[in-house]
């Protein structure tokens, strides 16, 4: 993208505030983990809710999407925490909290499309996820894919997804400064 994805204007606001937005109004507590260096910490985040934001700094730069939510794991009060990535500007709050409320006897709950597991907007039991994050960790692993082979993983697929957000906007993410005119699209046409 060439500069902070989650600083992108959308709508009005930041898409990291979007994000949050979207989350304020379905979880209590929101943790942002950010980069290391002040200038990659997003300014303060204010939501319209009850919720209560906070944000982390990672200990160390550029140690990847593993020890941030190795990091957010650790930090996480609740049970049930769901994890996203910063790129998601049409996420779906009642999504989010759904596939947290799916879990079950699992460990996560992982939308799976196009044969893709996507393990940043994904619901997960704190405790399991955390352990085996930290063990990724310890053995350098920092793939964040890895992560569904050490875990009960319940997948859902497109079909399962589709009810709840037809078009999966929700996982749509920005890596491309085409994928952020798409997005924003969406929105113009009133679809996000």
């Amino acid at each position: 993208m060439g500069r902070s994805k989650a600083s992108l204007p959308f709508g009005g606001v930041t898409i990291l505030e979007r994000i949050v937005g979207q989350l304020a109004d379905y979880f209590d507590d929101l943790i942002v983990v950010a980069g290391a260096l002040v200038e990659e910490s997003p300014a303060p985040l204010m939501t319209n809710s009850s919720a209560r934001v906070t944000i982390l700094n990672d200990e160390q730069p550029y140690q990847g999407p593993v020890s941030a939510l190795a990091r957010g794991m650790t930090y996480a009060q609740c049970p049930a925490v769901f994890a996203c990535s910063c790129d998601l500007p049409l996420l779906n709050g009642a999504l989010a909290h759904a596939l947290c409320a799916m879990l079950g006897g699992y460990d996560a709950v992982i939308p799976e499309v196009g044969a893709r597991l996507q393990p940043l907007h994904a619901g997960y039991r704190r405790a399991a996820a955390g352990a085996a994050l930290r063990a990724m960790e310890a053995e350098g692993e920092r793939r964040l894919t890895a992560l569904a082979l050490r875990l009960h993983v319940r997948r859902m697929g497109e079909a399962e997804l589709r009810p709840r957000d037809p078009e999966l906007l929700s996982l749509l993410n920005v890596n491309t400064p085409a994928d952020y005119v798409r997005a924003l699209q969406y929105v113009e046409a009133g679809r996000g």
